[in-house]
């Protein structure tokens, strides 16, 4: 293909997602008083009514202190519910205009690189989410008695989209080891050495990435972070062993078949008998020799 009917086909793809992506944008709008609004709110509204806005009476909510607030908040959650509703259909788009440049090969690492790291990705925010409310009364209780917490909608919203994304995320990361050991640039000797680094460093990105600042959600995140790691690590391991097999097998495929193997020219031991070394001098055995 020409570079215009790159461009063209790159077009039409991206119109195409778009698409998908508005599709998605409109039902997740039309979701958000069906029951969206009430899974976003939940973590807050489930907490001790001393800690939230509302009572019994009234009910949870979140305060919206300008005139297009709910307007911007609806959106921003419909936007991005949308796109994770529509991501199946976009992420084709995507996959459908990079795979005639790729081999056979190169298409099975993907395709398996992009099931794993939305799988990675929706456990990370599934963890954020049931965390989320532990956080958020560990955070809101230290205010003490006698304040009434009251949370804008702007800044609860911000706060747990960014919650999720940081989880998710950080969850990519060891994924990314793995990718780099299967390009060669990174062996599993160097992470085997650095292990220790490597979870303490996890701890102090937890402590920064986390929007909670609190070391119960700190821990929430770099304690399966370390458990993905140590299984990127065995991951690397494997393939470097099958590696070193296939180049074991490949170095002789450029040899000629007339060629001579190469030989190890160190001595080799005897298998000699000590019956036939302790022999006596005159016996039939040191005859013979």
């Amino acid at each position: 293909m020409t570079l215009v009917s790159h461009l063209a086909e790159l077009r039409n793809r991206i119109g195409k997602a778009l698409l998908f992506l508005f599709i998605g944008t409109a039902v997740s709008f039309w979701w958000y008083e069906h029951g969206l609004g009430d899974f976003i709110r939940a973590p807050y509204c489930n907490l001790e009514p001393d800690l939230r806005y509302g009572d019994s009476d009234t009910g949870c909510g979140l305060l919206i202190l300008d005139v297009f607030g709910g307007v911007f908040i609806r959106l921003k959650v419909s936007l991005l519910a949308g796109a994770v509703l529509s991501a199946p259909f976009w992420l084709y788009q995507l996959w459908a205009f990079i795979t005639p440049g790729l081999k056979r090969n190169e298409k099975r690492y993907g395709v398996a690189f992009v099931l794993v790291s939305t799988t990675l990705f929706v456990l990370g925010a599934v963890l954020a989410y049931v965390s989320l409310s532990k956080g958020l009364e560990l955070l809101l209780s230290l205010a003490g008695d006698g304040v009434v917490v009251a949370l804008t909608a702007p800044d609860y919203i911000g706060f747990l989209l960014s919650l999720l994304i940081a989880f998710g995320v950080s969850f990519e990361v060891p994924l990314i080891a793995v990718a780099l050991n299967l390009v060669g640039v990174l062996s599993h000797e160097v992470l085997a050495k650095g292990r220790r680094w490597i979870f303490f460093l996890t701890i102090v990105f937890a402590a920064f990435v986390t929007p909670t600042q609190d070391p119960f959600t700190m821990l929430l995140m770099a304690g399966p972070m370390i458990v993905l790691f140590e299984i990127a690590i065995q991951v690397t391991r494997l393939v470097d062993r099958r590696r070193a097999r296939r180049e074991a097998v490949e170095s002789f495929h450029e040899v000629d078949d007339d060629a001579a193997s190469p030989l190890d020219a160190a001595p080799s031991p005897l298998d000699v008998q000590p019956s036939a070394l302790d022999a006596p001098a005159d016996s039939p055995t040191s005859r013979r020799g």
